[in-house]
């Protein structure tokens, strides 16, 4: 049994979008994916984006995280 954090997080400031993303880095020692390799693997990860939808735009990603052990 694994315990899971599902966050989607949005702020008018980059510095605190970072600083979020930049705290789910320090912490990838800890992370696991699940089943990792297998047909159903489940990958922990972060994503950082710009997030257009106010303005009628779409989402472009600025960085990702992937924790992969393998």
């Amino acid at each position: 049994m694994k315990y899971r954090v599902r966050v989607d997080l949005s702020f008018n400031s980059e510095a605190d979008a970072k600083s979020v993303m930049n705290y789910a880095k320090a912490l990838t020692g800890k992370v696991v994916s699940i089943n990792e390799g297998e047909p159903n693997e489940e990958v922990s990860f972060c994503d950082l984006e710009l997030c257009g939808h106010d303005e009628g735009l779409p989402c472009t990603r600025l960085d990702r995280l992937e924790v992969r052990k393998l």
